[in-house]
């Protein structure tokens, strides 16, 4: 009871925050105070995917960066060179058979398997719970609930980035409902739509 009691909070939560526009957020704004409050997380640690970038190209060993979107994400919009694997946060459906009226879009569940794969992933890294580990969603809403339930789960250095892979979306102007405020790919970091196997998620 109390495991469905938290999925359907997880889901409720990400449900609340696609609601939100944080189409003010400037490109490689780094004013983390004003940072609206579904990209916010417990750890309250933060990157610019600039810094991001950058600090994983600068300790590529030691610093783990994952990409926590969908699997369909992943493979139909792109993925960041620099990731170390795919670990989606929620995913689909396998058969994708129910809506969500709410985000309009088929309905996604919370990845029993995150915390689990994330720590194989670290392991094979030869990295712990004190590991620098940068987490990257569509547009930094999944990643401040990662943030936060892998820093429950006792990792320390946990970082989000707010921009996410895609960005926010456009309040106005031609671009108006398109992902193009900020975000990864808006600012011409790597990313690729060629996919690597063996850092793709697999259930296990």
């Amino acid at each position: 009871m109390h495991t469905r009691f938290k999925q359907l909070t997880i889901v409720c939560l990400l449900a609340a925050s696609s609601l939100a526009f944080a189409a003010d957020w400037a490109q490689g704004s780094s004013d983390w105070k004003s940072l609206p409050e579904v990209k916010r997380s417990k750890p309250a640690l933060y990157l610019t995917p600039q810094q991001a970038h950058e600090m994983k190209i600068k300790d590529k060993s030691g610093v783990a960066l994952f990409d926590i979107r969908t699997r369909a994400e992943a493979m139909y919009v792109g993925w960041p060179g620099d990731a170390d694997a795919l670990v989606p946060y929620v995913e689909h459906q396998e058969i994708m058979t129910d809506w969500d009226d709410k985000r309009s879009m088929y309905q996604l569940e919370p990845n029993q398997d995150f915390v689990t794969e994330i720590e194989r992933r670290l392991k094979e890294k030869g990295l712990g719970k004190d590991a620098t580990i940068i987490l990257m969603c569509r547009s930094g809403d999944r990643s401040a609930r990662a943030q936060d339930r892998l820093h429950d789960a006792g990792y320390t250095k946990v970082y989000g980035v707010p921009e996410g892979f895609e960005g926010d979306m456009a309040k106005e102007g031609p671009n108006t409902g398109r992902r193009a405020v900020n975000g990864w790919k808006n600012a011409n970091l790597p990313w690729t739509y060629k996919l690597d196997k063996a850092k793709m998620y697999f259930t296990r």
